[in-house]
């Protein structure tokens, strides 16, 4: 089968996010990378569960662990009845799907699918592991041929020899965006907000940008404004892990904010990825909140008295009325009329 991986940073290679071989899930460990090259080695399913609650990874990266998680599934039980590997294989669809609560939606139709190829495995006669293994990557494979379309739409929005400012880490459409723009022979600067508490955008962003060759600059967060103002900032970009059909979009904590002052600064904020057919207006999105010492201490130091508190919500949502247009696979659209993506044949995204 033909990869859609080629020419891709490091991050978004298939093996380097998840992969399942001889009983075991390897996943990257995006929790420390780049400081550290480290895999998490998991040997049941729930293993991958809590490591995607965990967020060793994270933004798409679950997409690939759930599925690779399905075939490790298929492994625990593999030794059992027909009848009982289809119920063990769908419990095991419900819990990777329900990792982590506000993409879960997306994760069991990757999940389902799985299930569904593994069952037709067993009716042929044939290894549901690698069944399994061979739907996730085709999975793989129409999401990076999907993002690729949505990457060529928003290098095309993107002035060329243009600064552009990201937010967290938008996975494939940072990779896509690259080879977008290199076709084009385009050129671009990058500045990465950091994206506190895990530092995705310093860490894995930037890293994605800078080893394709990109002239790539790190921000705080508090320093938006700032690089808005007189760093010029040509666009603001990022992807969703939420689209509602009424044009509301959940994404890393922090983007409200920097849509905020995209507005403020009369800077396009455009949004990439596919809108959720079953979210129909904001109320649909779950925000997640995570456990608040995270935002108390990094990587095992603590910056606070113990007596301090925190919050520590995963996402926030942006309202119509900041962003410039949804960057889909089928064109850039208004926000307000969204709900007309579903109005052709959608594409098999996942």
């Amino acid at each position: 089968m033909q990869r859609m991986d080629n020419d891709m940073p490091f991050l978004l290679q298939y093996e380097n996010v998840a992969w399942y071989e001889n009983g075991k899930v390897r996943i990257l460990d995006r929790r420390i990378y780049p400081t550290e090259v480290s895999f998490v080695t998991c040997t049941s399913y729930r293993e991958v569960v809590q490591a995607i609650a965990d967020m060793v990874t994270q933004s798409a990266g679950p997409y690939t662990a759930v599925g690779m998680g399905m075939a490790l599934a298929a492994y625990e039980c593999r030794d059992r009845t027909g009848e009982e590997q289809a119920a063990f294989l769908k419990q095991a669809a419900w819990d990777l799907a329900h990792a982590r609560p506000t993409t879960a939606n997306r994760y069991g139709i990757i999940t389902n699918h799985c299930a569904e190829a593994a069952a037709r495995a067993r009716e042929e006669g044939k290894d549901p592991i690698e069944a399994i293994v061979e739907e996730t990557v085709a999975s793989l494979n129409r999401r990076y041929h999907t993002m690729q379309i949505v990457g060529d739409h928003l290098a095309g929005l993107i002035p060329d020899k243009g600064t552009i400012l990201t937010q967290c880490f938008g996975e494939t459409i940072i990779g896509t965006v690259i080879r977008a723009a290199k076709k084009a022979n385009k050129e671009f600067r990058v500045f990465c907000a950091e994206t506190r508490p895990y530092l995705q955008g310093a860490r894995l962003t930037s890293s994605c940008f800078a080893q394709m060759g990109l002239d790539t600059t790190v921000i705080s967060d508090n320093m938006v404004a700032y690089s808005m103002e007189r760093e010029g900032i040509d666009l603001f970009t990022s992807a969703a892990d939420s689209i509602a059909r009424d044009g509301h979009i959940a994404n890393k904590i922090g983007t409200f904010q920097a849509a905020i002052l995209a507005k403020y600064f009369g800077i396009p904020y455009f949004v990439t990825g596919i809108p959720d057919a079953d979210k129909k207006t904001k109320d649909d999105i779950v925000i997640e909140m995570r456990d608040p010492s995270q935002v108390l201490s990094y990587r095992g130091i603590h910056n606070t008295l113990p007596e301090v508190k925190a919050i520590y919500p995963s996402f926030d949502v942006v309202p119509p009325h900041l962003i410039s247009g949804v960057v889909t696979d089928k064109g850039v659209y208004s926000p307000y009329v969204l709900n007309q993506y579903f109005d052709t044949e959608v594409r098999n995204f996942y």
